[in-house]
């Protein structure tokens, strides 16, 4: 064996010395396990419409809650935030927590809401997706079990392979709005339970839960001893005003709520975001623990977090314009879906999320539908596979951020291709 490795040394032409190497007849090097349990289907289904796109078809591309992609604006006052803080010279490492500033802009909004925090148990952290990971992280052990809705958002499972945790899935009923299973999820619990995950506006559905149903949830999980993890990412945009915090109605429940600058203040890319954690002192350990893991990954995006003060202090009049906009979205979206045979909607009340459903010829799954639709006219949607639900029943996820104009453009091809599809 050579000094570097190399299997064989010989001497070539002329005398200089070339090596022979064994790597290519080498195994692969392992990946773990994990990375087979879980799928990102919003953003693999890319690849071939990726294809479709080379082969000169154009794709409306209709699988990432992207509002910046469709020609929404981040607020003018929230870039002035990040680029007074890049000027200023604020491009070092911050505080594990976040900024001071930022923190207490976002104990004060949930305090004014009714969920009163302390900035000390506020975490800046690098997107939404950043502070569920540490909660989970935080609290629950390898063998642990969380209660995760169906049809659920992947990063979910996707954490949970990570921890070698296991999701189980309590049903979300689109016969009655995409209303939680309450019956369904008490059969679930288990003496390995650690977590109760509410989506609230969710994703993928678009449905915001009445009062009752969000009493019944948190009931729920103070009666198993659960940890409430509140994404509430969606909370500025319902259709008819700004959403409750779970919070607000029990201050004193095991509530860790998540929120974002992507959605509510259009800006996805500065992977910005915070989760506030509840008064009780059964949260305590929790604090603590996520305060060591956020201690190891240094910081978010500190220019970025400067824009949370911003943000939650300033002008918020673009909010108004943007749920106008999601609203009449949504009515054209339900409205020309609801019209196509074969295809039924439940009408969303939140965010910018449909979830219609196909009536699928025997033997095809959601899938088939949704690659044979990208393939046959360049509209991209995910199947409601990718988000837990069963591949025969149709199912499949639509972002309407798209003008109106070309929704109706989008649904005139999905009814005439979708006509031939269910005819077979």
């Amino acid at each position: 064996m050579g000094r570097f490795g190399y299997g064989k040394v010989t001497r070539g032409v002329r005398g200089k010395i070339s090596a022979v190497t064994t790597a290519n007849t080498r195994a692969a090097i392992p990946t773990a396990g994990r990375v087979n349990r879980f799928t990102y289907a919003i953003r693999n289904i890319v690849a071939e419409a990726q294809r479709v796109e080379a082969a000169g078809t154009r794709v409306r591309y209709l699988n990432i809650g992207d509002p910046v992609a469709f020609g929404f604006k981040t607020p003018l006052h929230l870039v002035a935030a990040v680029e007074r803080a890049l000027r200023d010279g604020h491009n070092g490492y911050g505080p594990s927590a976040g900024i001071a500033p930022a923190r207490e802009a976002v104990a004060a909004e949930y305090t004014s809401k009714g969920f009163p925090v302390s900035a000390d148990r506020v975490f800046i952290t690098a997107g939404t997706s950043e502070g569920i990971e540490l909660t989970l992280s935080a609290s629950v052990d390898s063998g642990g079990e969380v209660l995760v809705p169906l049809p659920t958002y992947p990063l979910y499972t996707a954490v949970l392979a990570k921890l070698d945790a296991r999701a189980k899935y309590y049903r979300l009923d689109p016969a009655r709005g995409w209303m939680p299973d309450l019956d369904h999820l008490k059969s679930l619990v288990t003496p390995a339970t650690r977590a109760l995950v509410i989506i609230d506006p969710n994703n993928p559905t678009g449905a915001v839960y009445p009062t009752p149903v969000r009493r019944a949830l948190l009931d729920f999980a103070d009666e198993h001893g659960l940890l409430v993890l509140a994404d509430e990412v969606y909370g500025d945009l319902g259709f008819d005003g700004a959403v409750e915090p779970y919070g607000l109605l029990d201050p004193d429940a095991a509530i860790i709520s998540f929120s974002s600058l992507s959605k509510a203040y259009l800006a996805p890319g500065w992977r910005t975001g915070w989760m506030a954690i509840g008064r009780s002192s059964r949260l305590d350990d929790v604090v603590g623990a996520v305060k060591k893991l956020a201690d190891g990954r240094l910081c978010s995006t500190v220019p970025m977090e400067y824009a949370v003060m911003a943000a939650l202090q300033g002008d918020r009049s673009h909010q108004v314009a943007f749920r106008d906009a999601l609203r009449a979205r949504a009515t054209v979206t339900v409205d020309r879906l609801r019209a196509i045979p074969g295809i039924s909607c439940v009408a969303p009340t939140a965010a910018f999320y449909a979830m219609p459903r196909v009536q699928l010829p025997p033997g095809k799954t959601d899938e088939d539908y949704v690659l044979s639709l990208l393939r046959a006219t360049g509209v991209l949607c995910v199947y409601g596979s990718g988000f837990g639900l069963a591949p025969e029943d149709g199912f499949l996820r639509i972002v309407f951020l798209a003008p109106p104009e070309e929704l109706a453009e989008i649904y005139d091809l999905m009814a005439a291709f979708t006509a031939g599809y269910v005819s077979g």
